[in-house]
């Protein structure tokens, strides 16, 4: 009997998976990181409490019901409604909490906001009240509050938003 040598295209063609599935499957067996980009939602669903691993409480990203107003793109200009479930956790001190690709930070009763986006290779940094500062998990990339780069392999500064409390503190506006 003669056997055939089949190359990997073939043979995934012929169990009838494209690329696009082969894909697909990839980055579901990868918890979607392999194929997020640096613009991409919150891994974070809404509605979970997720810890910051190092400090802090993560908080529920997504869309919620206590956003108003641009949170993507070159217009962010957004108001978080302090008192609402998702978001009240903020008002402690030392908690922190991502919209779209944004992390807010209570630093002492100050408000920062920045991007979430490690500049290194686009991982979710997380806040750490121990240190103060921002880690990328991935490679160890560190941040100060003001976004510059603490410790490399990033290069490159975070960016960093406008924040203004209002209503008496019930309030915290973020924009560019």
């Amino acid at each position: 009997m003669e056997q055939t040598q089949l190359s990997r295209g073939q043979f995934l063609r012929q169990l009838g998976l494209s690329s696009g599935a082969l894909m697909a499957f990839y980055c579901m067996g990868t918890g979607l990181t392999a194929c997020s980009s640096s613009g991409s939602d919150d891994p974070t669903p809404s509605g979970t409490g997720g810890t910051g691993g190092t400090g802090g409480t993560g908080g529920t990203g997504g869309t919620s019901s206590a956003i108003k107003g641009t949170t993507s793109g070159t217009g962010i200009d957004f108001t978080i409604d302090l008192t609402h479930a998702d978001y009240n956790k903020l008002k402690t001190n030392g908690e922190f909490n991502y919209v779209a690709n944004i992390i807010i930070v209570n630093s002492g009763g100050a408000y920062v906001a920045l991007s979430k986006v490690c500049t290194h290779e686009g991982s979710t940094v997380a806040y750490r009240s121990a240190t103060n500062d921002l880690k990328c998990p991935n490679h160890g990339s560190e941040f100060n509050l003001d976004g510059s780069v603490k410790l490399s392999p990033a290069a490159n500064s975070l960016t960093v938003y406008k924040t203004e409390i209002q209503n008496s503190g019930n309030t915290l506006r973020v924009s560019a």
